[in-house]
């Protein structure tokens, strides 16, 4: 059966009408991940001399015991951004006599095949067969590859895990993310435990007693039937839905239900970025570029002019982020858009109210930043005027010319779905437009009208928001044919 859910894709990928495109992304992305494992087995290759330099008054064997662990969640870390979920259309099948548990092992054995699973094996196996087999033999150099295995399997089915939960409830990924940053602030920051200690507690003593290796095929064993089951439970679409909270208003978020047909349109729009995963990373991404002014507040070379820039971006990051493919997140039911009793003034309106509590919220977390001056923030709020009056007009209009899909199930990274010519024109106007404004200024020794000038034109903007909707209500009926058309193409 495993056989015939493989022809079955394969036939699905060969017939579909961009399989060109297709093609040409997962040659291209086959020559990067091929460049990067061999990266990586030339660190590994070289590992036992790294190590050496790194800790010379250690034994080598004793500091190869210490990190293993130290990689594992560092790995995990990395396999809940950057990891796919594997995928099968199961609609077709559900209706046939095929096995419910052939389906689930389908997608369970199919989420191995990823260069996650290869990455420990290609990084620690020349270290293995070069130093363990000459200290302690071959017997226990194979143990130590099977825990290694065993280890990259549990962090493989644990981080699927997390992230099928967080498809039902975005707050589970938030928290899983809130306790490895804990788990690693407790080791790194607060000392209050030492994971090198702990994975040589258990590494070191595998050489001597090689059946402990039963403890991470143990784990490794047990996460994969708790994702079987888990899978197996939610295989129908009508059982995932039945487990959600039954028919609650789109109007459940206290402070929107204030704003009537817009605050429930953007409580939808909520829902969408926390139950989905490239979505959520456009936030997610937002709240790590809250940290952006360190790279540049900290070095004194830098000037006024760069603040103007990070403020825009760290106030404004989720409106270039997310605003950049607007209609596309809604692209798998924009049919629906178009023929529903919704006026697409309010669906606009919903857009710039979003767009102003996030950004809101972003300006409020940039306010330690008081700590590089007063004026920093004072910037800070002059771009955050500028990103709600400017740049939101300007993304929305962009958003009208851009005509393909996002699988919304597809993770942000190495993911070029829905990128296309207009977030390459977007850019420019975003950078360019305030430096025209402030440079004059800035030469002229007059930095401060420049920062009026800046903040005068957002709030002009932000007045006249009712005009620039409808601008945009009007450039949208002109194009909604063929935005729905690109939509379509799968």
């Amino acid at each position: 059966m495993i056989t015939t859910f493989f022809n079955h894709e394969l036939k699905s990928f060969w017939r579909s009408k961009n399989t060109g495109k297709s093609v040409a992304i997962k040659v291209v992305m086959g020559v990067l991940i091929l460049i990067l494992l061999l990266y990586v087995l030339a660190f590994g290759v070289f590992l036992d001399i790294i190590l050496k330099k790194m800790f010379p008054a250690e034994n080598l064997t004793v500091t190869f015991c210490g990190i293993i662990l130290v990689y594992f969640l560092s790995d995990l870390l990395m396999r809940m951004q950057l990891q796919e979920l594997p995928t099968l259309k199961v609609q077709p099948y559900l209706h046939l006599p095929v096995k419910r548990n052939s389906v689930v092992g389908y997608l369970a054995l199919t989420s191995l095949l990823s260069f996650f699973n290869l990455w420990p094996i290609i990084l620690f196996g020349p270290f293995i067969l070069k130093v363990i087999v000459s200290a302690a033999g071959g017997g226990v150099a194979a143990v130590f590859m099977i825990a290694i295995i065993a280890l990259a399997i549990f962090n493989n089915y644990l981080a699927l895990y997390i992230k099928r939960k967080a498809n039902l409830n975005g707050w589970i990924f938030l928290m899983a993310g809130g306790i490895l940053a804990l788990i690693t602030c407790g080791d790194y920051l607060w000392h209050l435990y030492s994971f090198k200690s702990l994975s040589y507690l258990f590494f070191g003593n595998l050489i001597l007693k090689p059946y402990l290796v039963a403890l991470p095929l143990i784990l490794a064993a047990g996460m994969f039937y708790i994702n079987f089951y888990y899978l197996k439970g939610n295989l129908y679409l009508e059982e995932l839905s039945s487990k959600k909270e039954a028919a609650k208003s789109s109007t459940e978020i206290p402070f929107l239900g204030r704003f009537g047909q817009v605050g429930d349109l953007v409580a939808n729009e909520v829902k969408l970025i926390l139950r989905n995963k490239r979505p959520r990373s456009a936030l997610i991404m937002g709240l790590f570029f809250m940290f952006y002014g360190l790279i540049f507040y900290t070095n004194p070379k830098m000037g006024e002019g760069f603040k103007v820039f990070v403020g825009m971006f760290m106030t404004g990051i989720f409106i270039i982020n997310y605003g950049q493919f607007m209609f596309s997140w809604q692209a798998s039911h924009f049919d629906g858009i178009l023929v529903s009793k919704v006026k697409f003034t309010d669906f606009l309106k919903a857009k710039y109210l979003l767009f102003t509590i996030v950004s809101t919220v972003a300006f409020i977390l940039t306010t330690p930043y008081v700590y590089f001056g007063w004026r920093t923030v004072l910037i800070h709020f002059v771009m955050y005027l500028w990103n709600l009056g400017i740049n939101t007009t300007i993304v929305l209009y962009f958003a009208n010319r851009n005509y393909k899909r996002i699988d919304l199930s597809k993770g942000a990274s190495f993911n070029w779905e829905g990128v296309g010519a207009s977030q390459l024109l977007l850019s420019f106007p975003l950078i360019l437009l305030p430096y025209l404004i402030y440079l004059p200024f800035k030469f002229l020794g007059y930095t401060d009208a420049g920062l009026a000038v800046l903040a005068v034109t957002g709030v002009v903007f932000i007045i006249t928001r009712d005009f620039w909707i409808k601008k945009l209500e009007g450039d949208f009926y002109n194009k909604r044919y063929q935005i729905a058309e690109g939509f379509r193409n799968k």
